[in-house]
């Protein structure tokens, strides 16, 4: 099994990332109700949707991220053999696909330090802002005792962007 890499990226990006990195897995972060047509490449049985707001705190007429989007989301990493990348997206590829993809980086190189994680997230994506609540409930679920979240608090906000660039992480 090859190391794993994850891509990052905003909706208008999706197909051109999945091209250009030979994935055939991905994750959709969206709003519940926002569409997306799947990318060829992509077998049904390998797209996670995951229909969630980018928030927070509860808000009315809004999806706050919950365990169970976090479970849907380290079962499906889970079922991923890394032999191929994998694409994490949501709409404007700053705050709840970074997030994703730290909580997968976190999941599955158990080895590798929160700290360091986040700060290499930070050098390849200034404007990444990951969802804190996305986060703090994989932290729990993780066991990492509040270290993922406070790793994330550290490295702050990102560089103000209406989208940002697409990016890669790798887990080793």
């Amino acid at each position: 099994m090859s190391s794993g890499r994850l891509y990052v990226c905003s909706m208008t990006k999706v197909v051109d990332t999945v091209r250009a990195s030979g994935a055939r897995s991905l994750v959709t972060i969206l709003t519940a109700g926002a569409s997306l047509v799947r990318p060829c490449g992509i077998a049904h049985e390998r797209h996670l949707r995951i229909a969630v707001s980018d928030i927070d705190t509860a808000v009315d007429g809004h999806i706050l991220p919950g365990e169970e989007h976090i479970d849907r989301l380290l079962a499906f990493l889970e079922q991923w053999d890394q032999a191929d990348p994998l694409v994490i997206h949501c709409y404007a590829g700053v705050s709840r696909s970074p997030a994703a993809a730290y909580v997968a980086a976190c999941a599955l190189a158990p080895h590798r330090c929160e700290f360091e994680l986040a700060r290499e997230l930070r050098r390849i994506s200034p404007t990444a802002t990951p969802n804190r609540r996305l986060v703090a409930l994989a932290d729990r679920r993780l066991g990492r005792e509040g270290r993922m979240a406070a790793a994330i608090a550290a490295i702050g906000r990102g560089a103000d962007c209406f989208e940002g660039a697409p990016f890669a992480l790798e887990l080793a």
